[in-house]
């Protein structure tokens, strides 16, 4: 596990869990966030072989999508915590307790309301889990489809 500080971004090495890899980023009152969670994941993904392919490309997408509706639905982000093993689980923490919710019918042409439709289209999975402090919503990406870059059988 790699945890970076959010006053200097350097890394502080940690023990590795069983069973995958695990990395965390502090993203508490840190500028530009958005940005910073997709740098983190770009250079997870390289480091456990999972870049190169269209699937990578969608993985930022869901790293922007997750941070940016943190930023802007739930008085922003606290902690992007990425998981390597069968499956790369994408984890935002922030300081709500509100789950998220698909809006049943986002206007085409129109911005917002799409960021959850677009997290449940690139995903394998997704939920929220609320917890004392606030919620994380997650989704996965089975490790099989960033390795090969193509769909799987969902």
């Amino acid at each position: 596990m790699e945890t970076i500080g959010p006053e200097t971004g350097d890394p502080v090495s940690a023990a590795v869990p069983v069973g995958g890899q695990r990395r965390r980023l502090a993203l508490t009152g840190v500028r530009g966030s958005v940005a910073k969670g997709r740098d983190f994941t770009r250079q997870a993904l390289r480091d456990w072989g999972w870049d190169g392919t269209e699937t990578a490309e969608d993985t930022l997408l869901l790293v922007s999508e997750l941070l940016t509706n943190a930023s802007l639905h739930a008085g922003g982000c606290h902690e992007l915590v990425l998981s390597g093993g069968e499956a790369l689980r994408i984890e935002v923490y922030d300081g709500t307790t509100t789950l998220p919710y698909p809006h049943p019918a986002p206007q085409r042409g129109l911005p917002g309301g799409h960021g959850l439709h677009i997290v449940e289209r690139l995903s394998d999975r997704w939920g929220a889990l609320a917890h004392e402090r606030g919620k994380a919503v997650w989704a996965e990406i089975d490790a099989a489809r960033l390795v090969s870059g193509r769909p799987t059988g969902r």
